[in-house]
């Protein structure tokens, strides 16, 4: 069994095509959170959950449609189920990616460059890198079930 779920993980191919669409879906919750601030002076917190679960819709359908394409029963109710444990899924990564970069900023560092605190930035990619790795492995076993023949 730790072999066969290590297999399916381990999908070089899955993996870069998840990434891709991680980086698809990053542009569209930057997209949606700059236009809700910027053109309708959405407060950033709320924009950004907005952008975020907008991110969350794209990346379930893309991934749905080519990253798992061959997974899943079809219809209407396995789909909407999957979509669910998905929303579920990411929103841990969210937190993970919060509690990280929280965490790695209460610690004592700075790093100045040109007068400016690197340390502030240095934690998201960090975070972001940890999600994405946690949002591969749970979608790959909780959502699409890649282990289930």
């Amino acid at each position: 069994m730790v072999r066969e779920t290590v297999n399916a993980l381990a999908s070089g191919v899955r993996f870069g095509k998840f990434a891709s669409v991680g980086a698809i879906g990053a542009v569209f919750d930057m997209t949606t959170t700059t236009a809700l601030i910027v053109g309708f002076g959405v407060l950033g917190e709320y924009a950004k959950l907005v952008g975020a679960e907008v991110a969350i819709v794209v990346m379930f359908a893309i991934n749905e449609r080519w990253t798992f394409s061959e997974l899943g029963k079809p219809g209407r109710i396995p789909t909407l189920k999957r979509f669910l444990r998905s929303n579920l899924v990411r929103s841990g990564g969210l937190a993970v990616q919060f509690l990280i970069v929280r965490g790695l900023r209460q610690l004592d560092v700075s790093v100045h460059l040109f007068g400016f605190d690197l340390w502030q930035l240095i934690p998201i990619p960090i975070a972001i890198g940890a999600s994405m790795f946690l949002n591969y492995v749970a979608e790959s076993l909780l959502t699409w079930r890649v282990t289930r023949s």
